[in-house]
C-alpha cells in the first residue's frame, strides 16, 4: 500500500537512524518494521521534493497495510496542523524566534504508545546514551526481526509481560524500573490500560498506580505515543533548568516540576509543543530530549 501526502503543515522528515536501532534511514529513506497483532509491518517514508512525502507498507493483508500506514502518518506527524500554534507564538518573548525558524519542529513521536511508555521506563534518570544501550538491548533480546531486511521493532507489551525482572536487569535497568516496566507491560496486554481509548487520562491513572510509574513518565507516553500537545514532561531537568534560568538568572538553578507546569501554562493547549521549542531557543544543538 502507498500514498503521497501533502503535510498540513511544514515537515521535515529525519535523515538519521535511532539511538534504538529500531528507526534506519537508508539513503534518505526512513525505515521501520511494526508488528500488527504479530504480523509483521514494513513501512517506509521519503520526502524526496518540497513537501511531498512518499509512505507506504508492505504487509501480508490490507488491513494491516493500511493500520501500519495510519501509525506511521501519526508517528511522522504528516496530518498535524499547527497553524494556529504558530500563528499565536511566532512573536513570542521566548520562542518566537524557534518558532519562526523552524516551524517543522515537533516533538519525536512513537508509531505505537506502548513504546514510548516503555522507552520513557528507560530514560528515567539517566543519561540518553546510556538509555539507548537498554532500549537496544531490550530490542535484540523480545523484538521481533524480519528476516529479509534485519530490521528489529520493540518489543510488544505480552513480551515484556511474560518477561522476568531479573532479564530486564540484564539489559541494565535497574530492579525497581524493571518491575515497573513489567507491570506496566501486563496492565497494557490485559488491555486494563488501553493505551489507544480515546480517554486517555483513565490509562494514565490507572498506570500510576504502579511504583516507579511516576507523572514524567506518564507525560512522555502522553506527548510521544498519544499525539497529547498539550502534556510537558516537566520533570525533564532540561526544562527544570531551563525555568530555573529564566526565574532567577542563574544558569545552575533548577526549579520544581509543578513550576515548569505552571511556566508553560499560558501555551496551552500546545505547552509540549511550546517545551519542545523553548529548549530549541535556548540550546539549538543539544539532543532534544523530548
Amino acid at each position: 500500500m502507498r500514498v503521497e501526502a501533502r503535510p498540513r503543515w511544514p515537515l521535515r522528515l529525519q535523515r538519521f537512524s535511532g539511538m534504538d536501532g529500531v528507526l534506519r534511514c537508508r539513503r534518505g529513506v526512513l525505515h521501520r518494521l511494526l508488528s500488527v497483532e504479530g504480523a509483521p509491518v514494513l513501512l517506509r517514508a521519503a520526502q524526496p521534493a518540497g513537501d511531498r512525502v512518499v509512505l507506504d507498507a508492505r504487509a501480508q493483508t490490507s488491513a494491516a497495510a493500511e493500520y501500519g500506514l495510519e501509525r506511521w502518518r501519526f508517528a511522522l506527524g504528516v496530518d498535524d496542523d499547527l497553524r494556529p500554534f504558530h500563528e499565536r507564538f511566532r512573536h513570542d518573548p521566548l520562542i518566537g524566534r524557534s518558532v519562526r525558524a523552524a516551524p517543522h519542529l515537533r516533538p519525536g513521536r512513537r508509531p505505537e504508545p506502548f513504546e514510548a511508555l516503555a522507552w520513557a521506563v528507560c530514560e528515567q534518570l539517566i543519561e540518553v546514551e546510556r538509555a539507548a544501550a537498554i532500549q537496544r538491548r531490550i530490542v535484540a533480546r523480545w523484538g521481533r526481526r524480519c528476516t529479509e531486511t534485519g530490521l528489529r521493532d520493540v518489543p510488544a507489551p505480552a513480551a515484556l509481560a511474560a518477561a522476568a525482572p531479573a532479564q530486564l536487569e540484564a539489559c541494565g535497568l535497574s530492579a525497581s524500573r524493571a518491575l515497573a516496566l513489567v507491570r506496566a507491560a501486563r496492565e497494557v496486554s490485559s488491555g486494563r490500560a488501553d493505551l489507544h481509548a480515546s480517554d486517555h487520562e483513565r490509562s494514565w491513572q490507572r498506570l500510576a498506580r504502579i511504583p516507579g510509574i511516576g507523572s514524567w513518565t506518564v507525560e512522555m507516553l502522553a506527548l510521544r505515543g498519544q499525539g497529547r500537545l498539550d502534556q510537558v514532561p516537566a520533570g525533564d531537568l532540561g526544562l527544570r533548568k531551563l525555568v530555573g534560568r529564566m526565574r532567577t538568572g542563574r544558569p545552575r538553578d533548577r526549579v520544581e516540576e509543578d513550576e515548569v507546569r505552571d511556566f508553560f501554562a499560558p501555551y496551552a493547549p500546545w505547552a509540549g509543543l511550546a517545551a519542545r521549542h523553548a529548549l530549541a531557543a535556548i540550546s539549538p544543538d543539544a539532543l532534544p530530549a523530548i
